[in-house]
């Protein structure tokens, strides 16, 4: 008796998840100064991205406030001082838009 003769279709996996890996799923470029990581989409306005930017900066500090509530010792200072860090940013852009707002 022959022994079964394999099919054309039967692949070792790992050869094929490797090759469909090449194709489908090449390895992006790394980021520098002309291929950022993320870009705005165009006719996104200086204003917006500042306003953008605040909220960004409140959910941060917020996020950053709730995880320092259950720490204890220098990482609840450290999480804590980033908070803090965070809302000063978020001040200096929002002065910054009333300064903008008034002129």
């Amino acid at each position: 008796m022959k022994p079964p003769k394999k099919d054309v279709t039967d692949l070792d996996s790992d050869a094929a998840r490797r090759a469909l890996d090449y194709y489908l799923n090449p390895n992006p470029p790394r980021a520098d100064e002309n291929n950022p990581v993320w870009t705005l989409h165009k006719g996104v306005t200086a204003d917006q991205a500042q306003e953008h930017a605040i909220a960004l900066l409140r959910c941060a500090a917020a996020t950053a406030h709730e995880t320092a509530a259950h720490q204890d010792g220098s990482t609840r200072e450290l999480t804590f001082a980033l908070m803090h860090m965070m809302d000063m940013a978020r001040a200096l852009l929002e002065h910054n838009r009333a300064v903008q707002k008034a002129s």
